[in-house]
């Protein structure tokens, strides 16, 4: 089917379903988002209503919403107007719990034209603006004499070319008052010269421990307890062009989860220009060393073992970590009839996996054809430690899988389908990095369709309504949003048509809802383990091709096949609810759940008024 069609046709689907569900008033609100973002421009689309700021300085007028926030800016050489433009920026925050400290390292010819600036605004802000003339010694030890001068129990990074938006720290201070937590950050903006016309958004997930490993995806604006900031000691020159990467694994790394807030609001803008890492590490070369430096010391700090290396792309870095011992993988792999497709497995599997501990499992599931059971009885002699199980019943994915898994004695299980073809020798090896690390417990894979586009790059809840797969139908070779096509990081969920799980959590989660026949088993399972604390984590360095659904065919044109598929959609959303499924928290909610191609949302309620639920 042609791709174009496709998308219309699942839109289309997904439109009726929530007529159905919701009413007309949601789908009219969407159709209206659509079509003022299309065809009447995206000015300040980041930025709050008019009468929503005004609100914000009418209550802080009364006083601050939560505890003083410390801006500390080291200042060189700042370009007048850009300059201008941040001091106005922080003169106009509707919250007046802030306080700007700038260590000014500017070169003698620069500074009477910064200090002019600075001595300007402070007329208007008095004390709240605290100045320092310093040596320049680097970013980091510029932004610890920034730090230095703050009295603030909070402290946030700016960069002295870039510009916060006027609610921040209003945003912030009630984020904190709300949640108490140690550590937050928000969303951010590329622009040029105005905020009111922003380049691109920068949607986060929400803290994603994984995905922070291989590329700084915090960045701005980060805010931060002074306590904590004080006791890992400020920022560390070595590792300066990297240095907030490095300062924000330290800082993580000593608090809980709950102590971690991610604010889904564009609360800082940055300025792309010539000399600016937002336009790209070409202009620092020396950001990917310190970066590298600043992931192997975490490592080392934590305890962990891993190499660092560099990524896929520029600005991204992979972990090559120690596996635990020689695990035995137990390979779980469904099958009725179709030996083409289950013979292109099995050789893919035996003729190029490196790692060399793993059994197979075949599961005959009511197959039909004489030549299938021949072929089992050669397979058996071709590869070793292959063993075929009779499962008998009705085609049921979960029931197939848990009666396999008794068969199996490996410390972790690979649930993989008949129709996938691997394409690189170090898969299995590369998801069990992952699987094996401490509080993981899933990790899946990269499936290519034959044509290489994408099938599968992890999923995302709330896609369509229920589930999808993020980037699906993107070209591959691509870094995909936010370089989320090319970093090891954190899902919801992952597909079972290859997915690798520790045998323990399999059990302890009584294995795969069997209530789950053919769709959604694979999401049940997972949020059901993210939900007892497990984490779940998507690989881009396993590749699989994947011939998606020949074993089964398509449910589109079946009466029966379609009513059980809304019996697993109502079972789905019974057991996770509507809210819950659509606020994945490794997707954002300004980003379209209409698509898997990570575009921005033709709804951004909940940027123009943060109270407005989504």
């Amino acid at each position: 089917m042609n791709l174009k069609l496709k998308r219309i046709k699942e839109l289309m689907a997904y439109t009726l379903q929530v007529l159905k569900e919701e009413g007309i008033g949601p789908v009219l609100r969407r159709a209206i988002g659509f079509i003022k973002r299309r065809f009447f421009g995206k000015k300040a689309r980041y930025l709050p209503k008019k009468q929503v700021l005004e609100a914000q300085r009418r209550e802080g007028a009364q006083g601050a919403p939560g505890p003083v926030i410390s801006i500390c800016v080291p200042l060189y050489n700042t370009p007048e107007p850009f300059l201008r433009q941040l001091l106005d920026s922080v003169l106009n925050q509707t919250s007046p719990g802030w306080e700007l400290c700038l260590a000014d390292a500017s070169d003698d010819a620069h500074r009477p034209a910064v200090k002019k600036l600075v001595d300007a605004a402070a007329q208007k802000a008095g004390e709240r603006i605290r100045y320092k003339v310093i040596e320049n010694k680097g970013i980091s030890h510029n932004t610890n004499h920034a730090a230095a001068l703050a009295t603030g129990e909070y402290l946030a990074l700016a960069d002295h070319d870039d510009v916060l938006a006027p609610h921040a720290i209003y945003t912030v201070q009630k984020a904190i008052a709300e949640t108490g937590a140690a550590f937050l950050y928000s969303d951010e903006a590329l622009f040029t010269k105005k905020i009111e016309k922003p380049m691109v958004g920068h949607f986060k997930p929400d803290y994603a421990p994984d995905y922070l490993l291989c590329c700084n995806y915090i960045c701005h604006l980060a805010v931060f307890r002074r306590s904590e900031f004080l006791a890992v000691g400020g920022e560390r020159p070595e590792c300066d062009g990297s240095q907030d990467h490095d300062l924000f694994l330290r800082l993580l790394e000593r608090l809980e989860p709950s102590q971690i807030c991610h604010i889904p609001q564009v609360l800082y803008y940055w300025r792309v220009h010539a000399a600016s890492t937002s336009g790209g590490v070409a202009a620092k070369p020396y950001v990917a060393k310190a970066a590298k430096k600043a992931i192997a010391d975490h490592l080392q700090r934590t305890g962990q073992q891993g190499e660092v290396k560099d990524g896929i792309f520029p600005s991204t870095y992979k972990v090559d970590w120690v596996i635990p011992g020689e695990p035995l993988v137990s390979i779980l792999i469904p099958n009725k009839d179709h030996t083409d497709d289950l013979e292109k497995c099995l050789a893919s599997v035996y003729g190029k996996t490196t790692w060399q501990r793993f059994e197979v499992i075949v599961i005959e599931n009511n197959s039909t054809d004489p030549a299938t059971f021949e072929y089992y009885e050669k397979a058996k002699e071709r590869f070793a430690n292959l063993q075929v199980v009779k499962f008998e019943g009705g085609f049921n994915f979960s029931a197939i899988n848990n009666f396999g898994r008794k068969f199996a004695k490996g410390e972790y299980l690979l649930l993989l389908n008949n129709d996938v073809e691997i394409i690189n020798g170090e898969w299995l090896t590369e998801m069990l990095m992952q699987a094996s690390r401490p509080g993981a417990a899933i990790c899946g894979a990269m499936l290519y369709y034959p044509d290489d586009t994408i099938q599968h790059a992890g999923i995302i809840t709330g896609l369509g309504g229920y589930a999808g797969h993020s980037h699906k139908y993107k070209k591959a070779g691509g870094s995909g949003y936010m370089f989320r096509l090319a970093t090891v990081q954190d899902f919801s969920a992952v597909t079972a048509a290859c997915l690798l799980v520790r045998s323990e959590v399999y059990d302890e989660m009584e294995g795969l809802d069997e209530g789950f026949t053919v769709a959604f088993n694979d999401v049940d399972f997972c949020l059901r383990v993210r939900d007892a604390g497990y984490r779940i984590i998507w690989t881009p360095y396993a590749r699989l091709y994947h011939y998606e659904s020949k074993s089964r065919g398509s449910d589109e044109k079946d009466k029966a096949k379609k009513e059980r598929f809304a019996t697993e959609q109502k079972r789905l959303t019974d057991r996770f609810t509507r809210r819950g499924l659509t606020h994945d928290p490794y997707y954002n909610p300004s980003l379209t759940l209409d698509r898997e191609d990570f575009s921005e949302s033709a709804d951004l309620r909940n940027l123009k008024d943060p109270q407005t639920a989504l």
